[in-house]
């Protein structure tokens, strides 16, 4: 026998690395095939209710890192809270019609217009639904549980159904109404797009002055006097209808170079700079409100502008004098409207300028820049041109430019119930806190909605149109054809006339003859995804509405979370949800926004070929979600690092308890030493404390105590020493037992905690322990009722690591003196404060094994006499000397006692008692000796 074999050394066929690539779809297929989602379910029946509602991605392009960003936080609620208490299916979801698709299409060389209307949809239906095929594959890698095969999905027959419902809802109360006003307007997408479509990026721009002179002064100005206005969008100066000035603003008329012009006066020193007048005379200054009505030739056209009054006139640039087309500009709609101006758009879908501006009809718009520019300097009308950079909008999908355009477009109104929704959101949780304020900024300045868009691939507008052109939205049609999109899905709108669409019978008086059309506009997709609160929540049974909790990108306060908020409200008078967590979006290490153009996107399919899905989940759980967030291979190999050492640590822990039976030989607390309840006490704290943070949603905080307990209260303190104890002490030792049983306790407490983040890794683990449950998912979470004696115990033992760090301290010094090799070769002598000393005498029994040295004295010298050679701290000073006697072979302590057994004279008294109980027949055979 060698000596080695008389200690316990801990045995586990838990393995060192987790080979995690392979294992993951391992534990996956076999939670799939035992059903552990649904047995969790099972469960969970009874329970209150915790439903967290998937906001849908967009059924288009590989899963990427911000995917699981957001997959991954919404698992980690999800499985927490299945397992504290709640029930809480999770039904992902996906939205599918829209732009992205049919541009997917148009790039495998599709084109819509060469094709049956019908066929092309169901072209689009089916890149969908391979598109969903796929991400589901990704998200199930990634280890999210849920509904997989019954996720909820935007072009289903039943969710576009009830989709019609909602808007034949809100169409009954007033809601909806036909148009025209300028809208955003997408040349490359030839579609009207809401304002959550957009996306600014900065674009070079022309910088115009141009003079408008005076038909009609109304008494106020000369005929010879100017009106100067400034734009950044010379074509939409055919269009223009009026000059708007601010009723409340100084406007000074002036003589600069031998013309007359006028300016706002606070703009007048910016405008001479910017034009270059050399000598400016100020002849009179007059209210914007005297302006009112004063009429002035169009730079271009036989036509007259007038001057108009609007309160949205700043003193910011320009001059204080805007021009004004109401085809084009949102305030140039609004402030027209008053003056009853006509709304004259000059381009057409595509973008192009239309007979309505003469001279650059067929034109591109951003082409016709520079002819209306030169047109307008050969009529004497150009002051200045210049060019600048700035921020200008642009369409999400295509990258490109968009204007302002009015058309006649279906919208939603939310003047009527913009209150309402208001109080709503001051009823809503919000995570980061500023998100109540950003949702209620952009709902109270928000206007109304454009809800209609000139696509294909979308939900039809359930509208028809009597003879005279009256629409037709009542209830019996709408509830109609939810009924037949419930029933053969919404391609029915396109493969049937408007007359087989009709209920059977259906008359209208706008109709003599019986005929009918239909809209042939779509759905805004936001309304798609807006209605799933609708179509999802109050249909599916294991759900309910509202939504506890939804979480989405910062991106969705003008998205998802803004039109499910707005349907909710027109329908239901109650806000879909109760709490709102964003996140930001993932960028690289250098702070870039992640995109395959630069190259610096990380597919997750690599990282779960290199290091698995856990370490995605790790980094999810350590990041702060609530702004934008970096990730690199590198940080990923960093995190990849963090776990190798939580799995070390576990498979340490598993190793020291595998001769332990854990129900028939964990002892009460009763029996434990000082240290194993203090570590008990610490193993609540932190229980609490990862439960308190999971309820506040904040996982870097679950991560950070559950790793910081690992790092330094397990692996630096209690396991280090617990080698001199469990490999040491007899097997059935009062001290060996008790602290199995707080690692016993520890691992299951800690795999549970882990288990919303790493579900693999903590599977893994639990089938190493003896617990009831087949597997940890099925468990519950651990509960912490932290005691005033575990307070106590606590505040007591803060002192005492402080004293262990400076007993470290001083072991450090003398090791770079050579005063000694490892700590096991030291004698402490300590020398306590009056108060300090209680506390030490307490713990006097096990201070050395503790501090890991072979031998301590606690001197009855206090720490102000102590001599020179003892380092002093607060409440102690501290010698370290080398130890008297000799090193055990066994325990590797320096002792006196080494020899005191003649059998065994190489090892001290207590090693030498353990091996004559435990292996008597060593004593007598002797052990073999390593040869050299």
């Amino acid at each position: 026998m060698r000596v080695k074999d008389t200690l316990h050394l801990g045995k586990t066929a838990f393995p060192m690395r987790g080979n995690l690539p392979k294992r993951e779809p391992e534990w996956q297929h076999e939670w799939e095939e035992n059903q552990v989602y649904q047995q969790r379910q099972k469960l969970n029946a009874g329970k209150p209710t915790f439903i967290l509602h998937d906001g849908p991605p967009f059924a288009n392009g590989s899963i990427h890192l911000g995917h699981a960003l957001n997959k991954i936080s919404k698992d980690i609620v999800v499985r927490y809270k299945s397992m504290h208490g709640f029930r809480a299916p999770y039904v992902p979801g996906w939205d599918t019609h829209g732009l992205p698709i049919e541009q997917q299409l148009t790039k495998q060389g599709i084109d819509r217009r060469k094709m049956p209307l019908v066929d092309y949809l169901e072209l689009c239906r089916k890149f969908a639904l391979d598109e969903i095929d796929k991400q589901r594959i990704g998200f199930k890698r990634l280890g999210v549980a849920g509904d997989w095969d019954h996720p909820y999905i935007t072009l289903q027959p039943e969710f576009e159904a009830e989709e019609i419902r909602l808007f034949g809802e809100m169409a009954a109360k007033g809601y909806i109404y036909k148009g025209k006003k300028p809208v955003y307007w997408s040349p490359s997408s030839e579609s009207t797009l809401a304002e959550a479509e957009i996306e600014y990026h900065d674009i070079k721009s022309p910088s115009i002055y141009v003079a408008f002179k005076v038909v009609d002064g109304q008494g106020v100005l000369d005929d010879d006097t100017s009106l100067v206005i400034w734009t950044t969008t010379p074509w939409t100066i055919p269009a223009n209808e009026a000059i708007c000035v601010n009723p409340r603003f100084d406007y000074s008329v002036v003589l600069a170079d031998g013309h007359k012009y006028v300016f706002a006066t606070e703009r007048l020193a910016a405008v001479q700079e910017a034009l270059g007048f050399e000598h400016v005379e100020t002849l009179k200054t007059v209210k914007g409100a005297d302006l009112e009505m004063i009429t002035v030739q169009h730079p271009l056209y036989d036509r007259t502008s007038l001057v108009i009054l609007g309160n949205h006139v700043t003193l910011d640039d320009g001059t204080g004098l805007v021009h004004t087309a109401p085809g084009h500009g949102a305030d140039d709609f609004n402030a027209g409207s008053k003056y009853h101006l006509p709304v004259l758009s000059v381009v057409d879908a595509q973008g192009k300028m239309t007979a309505d501006a003469p001279g650059f009809t067929g034109v591109f718009y951003d082409d016709a820049n520079k002819m209306v520019t030169e047109a307008l300097s050969a009529k004497g009308a150009l002051l200045k041109l210049s060019f600048f950079t700035h921020s200008y909008p642009h369409d999400w999908r295509t990258k490109k430019p968009v204007i302002f355009r009015a058309t006649t477009q279906w919208f939603a109104s939310i003047d009527a119930f913009r209150d309402q929704i208001l109080a709503a959101i001051d009823g809503v949780k919000f995570k980061p806190d500023w998100g109540q304020t950003r949702l209620y900024n952009m709902i109270r300045d928000r206007g109304d909605w454009v809800i209609s868009r000139q696509r294909a691939w979308g939900l039809p507008l359930p509208i028809f149109y009597a003879e005279d052109g009256t629409a037709i939205i009542t209830p019996e049609t709408v509830n109609h054809v939810a009924d037949l999109f419930e029933k053969h899905g919404s391609i029915i709108w396109f493969e049937k006339s408007a007359k087989e669409l009709l209920p059977a019978g259906f008359t209208h008086p706008g109709s003599p003859n019986g005929t009918f059309t239909k809209e042939k506009d779509i759905l805004d997709v936001w309304f798609d995804s807006g209605s799933s609160h609708r179509a999802v929540l109050t249909t599916r049974p294991e759900l309910s509405f509202p939504a506890d909790l939804i979480i989405e990108g910062s991106d969705q306060y003008r998205g998802w979370f803004n039109s499910s908020l707005i349907t909710s409200m027109a329908t239901t008078g109650q806000s879909p949800y109760r709490q709102i967590l964003s996140q930001g979006f993932v960028l690289d290490d250098k702070g870039h926004k992640m995109s395959k153009s630069l190259g610096n996107v990380i597919d997750p399919n690599d990282i779960f070929k290199q290091m698995g899905a856990e370490i995605i989940r790790l980094w999810v759980a350590s990041v702060d979600s609530s702004s934008d967030v970096a990730v690199s291979m590198d940080i990923l190999r960093q995190m990849s690092e963090v776990y190798r050492k939580i799995r070390n640590t576990f498979r340490f822990m598993l190793a020291n308890v595998a001769d332990f039976d854990a129900a028939t030989e964990s002892l009460a607390p009763e029996a434990l030493r000082e240290v194993d309840r203090f570590m008990l006490a610490r193993l609540h704290q932190v229980n609490a404390q990862a439960i308190q943070a999971y309820d506040e949603l904040d996982f870097a905080t679950v991560f950070k105590q559950i790793n910081n307990f690992l790092v330094n209260d397990l692996s630096a303190f209690y396991l280090d020493f617990a080698k001199d104890v469990i490999y040491i002490k007899a097997a059935d030792d009062a001290s060996r037992r008790a602290m199995q049983t707080v690692i016993y306790q520890s691992l299951v407490t800690l795999t549970k905690l882990l288990t919303p983040i790493l579900p693999h890794t903590s599977e893994e683990i639990w089938s190493y322990l003896a617990e009831p449950e087949d597997y940890v998912q099925l468990a519950e979470m651990p509960t912490a009722t932290i005691t005033a004696a575990d307070q106590a115990l606590l505040t007591k033992w803060t002192a005492i690591m402080d004293f262990r760090d400076g007993v470290h301290r001083a072991l450090e010094v003398a090791r770079n003196e050579k005063l000694i090799g490892k700590s096991l070769e030291a004698k402490v002598v300590l020398y306590p404060s009056a108060t300090f000393r209680p506390v030490l005498l307490g713990l006097q029994a096990d201070l050395a094994e503790l501090l890991i040295v072979s031998q301590l004295e606690i001197s009855p010298v206090a720490a102000a006499d102590a001599p020179a050679t003892a380092t002093s701290f607060n409440d102690f000073a501290i010698e370290v000397r080398h130890a008297d006697g000799a090193v055990c072979e066994r325990c590797r302590k320096t002792l006196t006692s080494v020899g005191s057994d003649a059998d065994l004279p190489t090892f001290c008294a207590d090693c030498a008692a353990i091996v004559r109980q435990e292996f008597p027949e060593a004593v007598t055979s002797g052990f073999e000796r390593p040869t050299k």
